[in-house]
């Protein structure tokens, strides 16, 4: 039974998964945590992958191993390999004016072009997540750190190459899934767009390095490990890439992940361009690719509200699931923390409907159920004006444990909803690609055996979104 590891080198933790590399099923695994700030030193990373990788029993009797990672990171290397500075982080918005600048300079001063002319180079507009933002606010703030700058790398990609040996800075590779959210990948031929580069950097940085862009399934490497074994290192991927390996999506499948944020990703067979920047056009792990819609808000809206109401979350969803559809009117539009999916950083939260009548704990915890499954049916809507198909959806993260949130979902989503049983899908993702690059079969194996679910068929209340549509602050 050859064993394979995934790693999940996520923004709060690194996870580790020991799965049969037949079957997928999980043998073992283990965790350790991250520095909660929106700037980390990398070797935090390293040191919690240790970390987790003794907890997960080590590494001794696994054949590969694939690391998967947060998205968008900057981290920048000078020419012996060290660290500049400590390095961004998706969720770092420092420079969402250095995107808005990006998007107007590429459009000669009309944003409205530019969004159009980023949409059609890369599949996306930036944010002030995306790596090239980042690259920008660097060059215009710490000009005496962007002047050392060799190579930048993505979190996953130093990870694994700090797994290889941390060698020459010609080793360093990605995935890509993974470079599909730096801002300067043309996501339908994989090439990067060294013009893009040149342009965010106001060509201070047009000769630095960038990982190579290895195939889905390709091997970057092996490393001796204490048993004297090789073990077979794989390319990684992105996180929501992962996942969706992980749960064994193909073309028509979508997954909604209700965790700190809202994740909308759909397998297509075909690349996006939204201008609107509703829908970021990446590619997944497999070949194919991932439109995807982020959320800022998601289980941390369940969270408040139940703290409000003074209730557990298994309360929350007893109260929820004792109100009627639709809250009899009241609508809680979840901005509590600004939005990404729509643009609008600056927006709060709002409750519409409010009477005597519905002035109650069940029709709030309702509202609050319902409000954050209207903000992902929305980033459904907006992949399915990209073209496409959108069959069923598998709910994950840790808000899908909710039973109100599963039971309404089906209702507000319109589709039918598969559950998996609770599990690391992003670390089970990385180890499915392990398992791929240690066969060197043409396809993933096939784990469907060992994923677990339940399925629940769509029970549509479109009356529930219509009405949310009617009071949220913006029009499409």
């Amino acid at each position: 039974m050859p064993l394979v590891a995934g790693v999940d080198t996520s923004t709060q933790s690194c996870k580790v998964v020991v799965c049969d590399a037949d079957t997928g099923e999980e043998v073992r695994r283990g965790s350790a945590p991250h520095p909660d700030a929106t700037e980390v030193d990398p070797r935090h990373w390293w040191t919690a992958y240790e970390a987790a990788v003794d907890r997960a029993g080590g590494l001794d009797d696994v054949a590969a191993v694939s690391v998967a990672g947060q998205q968008h990171g900057m981290v920048a290397l000078d020419e012996g390999g060290d660290v500049i500075r400590p390095a961004l982080l998706w969720h770092d918005t420092r420079s969402a004016e250095a995107a808005d600048q990006l998007v107007a300079d590429l459009g000669g001063g009309d944003p409205s072009a530019g969004r159009r002319a980023w949409a059609e180079a890369t599949g996306s507009v930036p944010l002030a997540s995306f790596t090239v933002a980042k690259l920008r606010w660097l060059v215009d703030h710490e000009p005496e750190h962007a002047r050392r700058v060799a190579v930048v790398a993505l979190p996953h990609d130093w990870l694994t190459w700090r797994l290889r040996g941390a060698g020459s800075l010609d080793d360093l590779v990605t995935d890509r899934s993974d470079a599909s959210g730096t801002g300067y990948l043309d996501v339908g031929t994989g090439d990067y767009r060294r013009e893009l580069l040149a342009l965010a950097t106001r060509d201070r940085l047009t000769d630095i390095q960038l990982p190579r862009v290895a195939g889905p399934s390709e091997q970057v490497g092996s490393v001796r490990g204490r048993s004297q074994r090789d073990l077979v290192v794989g390319l990684g991927c992105g996180d929501n890439a992962a996942a969706a390996l992980g749960l064994g999506l193909s073309p028509g499948q979508t997954s909604v992940s209700v965790g700190t944020s809202g994740v909308v990703a759909a397998v297509s067979a075909t690349p996006t361009h939204d201008a609107t920047g509703l829908v970021a056009g990446f590619a997944d792990a497999a070949g194919a690719w991932l439109p995807l819609a982020c959320t800022l808000n998601a289980s941390r809206v369940l969270d408040a509200t139940a703290r409000l109401l003074g209730v557990t979350h298994d309360q929350l969803s007893e109260l929820a699931l004792e109100g009627d559809s639709g809250a009899d009117g009241l609508v809680l539009v979840p901005y509590l923390e600004g939005e990404r999916t729509p643009n609008l950083p600056g927006a709060t939260g709002s409750l519409h409907g409010l009477t005597l009548a519905t002035m109650t704990p069940q029709h709030v915890a309702r509202a609050a159920v319902e409000g954050v499954l209207c903000l992902l049916a929305e980033g459904l809507d907006a992949i399915r004006a990209q073209g496409v198909v959108v069959d069923d959806v598998t709910l994950v993260g840790g808000g899908s444990r909710s039973r109100a949130v599963q039971v309404l979902a089906p209702q507000v989503l319109g589709v039918s909803v598969t559950i998996p049983d609770s599990g690391e899908y992003v670390a089970r993702g990385a180890a499915r690609q392990a398992a791929w690059v240690l066969t060197g079969t043409p396809e993933p194996p096939d784990w469907s055996s060992s994923l677990r679910t339940e399925c629940v068929p769509a029970d549509p209340r479109p009356q529930v979104l219509a009405r949310y549509r009617e009071v949220r602050p913006w029009s499409t």
